[in-house]
């Protein structure tokens, strides 16, 4: 345990952590988190599910006669600034001078490649109108103009887009009218997440931009709910900041701030497990604020979500039945056969070897505790070199298999086992989750229950020259869900267009 000064602890109880919870992070440091042991990679017929067209019209018409009876909502993870998104901008103001030398100079002597696709595509961005009547007649030479544009676009006194959040940046363009991701998520939930002409959404921010999302929704949101005839109930939330994690010196000790208090950091979008336990709701779609489409393909990524909801209703379903026939007590041999059956093929779960030498009792309660899990129903697409986490079969330190989703990061790349494994894998995760948090009896289980703390990560960070250690907390849907019951499903790549940098902007997926 290590020692705290008086204003250590009065840090510690302002923003709501525990001493106990300090003292485990360092100790996390100290030992250090290993990597995952990769057994396979899931692939279609051992992990990931893939339907025919019939099979998928099946699983989408199983949703919508029970949607009637379901509260349904869909979570948006939001907080993620768009500073990013335009790193290649930023370097773009710094480095280069239209007094000084030509556009194209600076474009060969730097070989920025992503510059020289921006500008000479600024013409495709939602916000090129904008931005044009602002400079208007303020540029002596194209090369001014094309600074003064980058200029606008990002700087405070301008349209100050790199201070926005991503979901609040115009992504898309229909006619005059510029729509931010924002405004798409409500058209999505729409057509997806509606019961009776209403449909749910919280969207996790920051709290700087609290105000900003406000703003849009109330200037978005009519517009959406009379085009869509659908009421939007819209619900924020800020990360907790006792979910922030104690930042260290290179020697395992708390990482001091010039002031003496304990460098505290984000924990990484890990840290909205909390957010997503405090919603409670039958089905919970959950879907990146920066994952949005064009009008045109509105109905294809509904359709895509509302199959998984089927396939998740249909499976719970069936979950459901046997908890209840198993916390009855009024099972079988046969019967408890039976629903180890459905748990190994349906769910993907994997028994010890021990589980045939317990007795009845031990089967029984073995069967309970997997079974009384959240679900969670995951699109997968086809591997196509985009970067990101995948599917993957995995054995834990204690020889447990299970099915997750898996970072680059959380492997050993020195390992040419585990390295071959993940070349050769054939799907990527492109967070598009459908998840069920409740068990038989309509009683939200407790999410936190369900993180494997051990699939955090450890980073080398610098503050003010000095090097120090950071701690992100179990990806959201990584190891914050290692312990649900899980499924893999194939879903097309419609369904995926992020937008990691603005030229991403420009792909024929974002063009309306």
């Amino acid at each position: 345990m290590i020692n705290l000064s008086q204003n250590d602890l009065e840090q510690l109880q302002k923003k709501g952590v525990s001493q106990e919870k300090v003292n485990n992070q360092i100790d996390t440091f100290k030992a250090g988190i290993p990597f995952v042991n990769l057994v396979k990679a899931a692939i279609v017929s051992d992990g990931i599910l893939q339907f025919s067209a019939t099979e998928q019209a099946a699983n989408i018409a199983y949703f919508e006669d029970a949607r009637g009876a379901l509260e349904l909502l869909k979570f948006v993870p939001a907080s993620g600034a768009a500073s990013r998104m335009f790193k290649a901008t930023f370097n773009f103001l710094d480095a280069f001078n239209p007094s000084q030398e030509s556009l194209n100079s600076y474009l060969h002597r730097t070989g920025d490649d992503a510059m020289k696709k921006f500008i000479e595509a600024m013409e495709a961005f939602p916000f090129y109108r904008v931005i044009m009547d602002k400079i208007k007649g303020k540029a002596t030479s194209k090369d001014e103009e094309a600074y003064l544009f980058v200029k606008e676009m990002l700087m405070a006194d301008g349209l100050n887009y790199g201070f926005y959040p991503k979901g609040l940046l115009p992504f898309h363009l229909y006619g005059e009218v510029g729509a931010t991701p924002f405004e798409e998520h409500l058209k999505e939930a729409a057509l997806y997440a509606k019961t009776d002409g209403k449909a749910n959404l919280h969207f996790t921010i920051s709290e700087q931009h609290d105000a900003m999302f406000k703003a849009e929704q109330a200037s978005a949101g009519p517009r959406v709910s009379n085009n869509t005839n659908t009421e939007f109930n819209v619900s924020y939330s800020n990360q907790k900041p006792a979910t922030d994690t104690v930042a260290v010196d290179m020697e395992n000790k708390p990482f001091k701030n010039s002031d003496g208090s304990i460098l505290f950091r984000p924990g990484g979008h890990g840290a909205l497990i909390e957010n997503l336990n405090d919603q409670d709701a039958d089905i919970i779609f959950i879907k990146n604020i920066d994952n949005v489409v064009i009008d045109q393909n509105l109905e294809a990524v509904s359709n895509s979500k509302k199959m998984l909801a089927g396939v998740l209703k249909r499976v719970q379903d069936k979950a459901f039945g046997y908890a209840k026939q198993l916390d009855e007590g009024s099972v079988s041999g046969a019967e408890m056969e039976e629903i180890k059956s459905f748990l190994e093929k349906e769910l993907n779960v994997r028994f010890e070897e021990g589980y045939n030498g317990l007795d009845f009792q031990g089967q029984l309660e073995t069967l309970k505790n997997r079974i009384n899990r959240p679900i969670r129903v995951c699109g997968m697409v086809k591997n196509e070199g985009e970067p990101g986490g995948g599917p993957f079969w995995i054995k834990d330190d204690q020889g447990k298999v299970s099915l997750q989703i898996i970072e680059s990061a959380q492997i050993d790349m020195a390992n040419t086992e585990q390295a071959s494994i993940l070349k050769n894998s054939t799907h990527f995760n492109p967070v598009d989750l459908v998840c069920g948090v409740r068990n038989y009896k309509g009683e939200k289980f407790n999410l936190l229950e369900f993180v494997d703390e051990k699939q955090g990560f450890i980073t080398e960070k610098t503050k003010e020259g000095k090097a120090l250690k950071a701690l992100e907390l179990p990806g959201l849907w990584n190891g914050a869900m290692a312990f649900w019951n899980t499924l893999f499903v194939e879903v097309p790549l419609v369904t995926f267009n992020p937008v990691k940098t603005v030229n991403d902007l420009l792909k024929p997926t974002h063009q309306a």
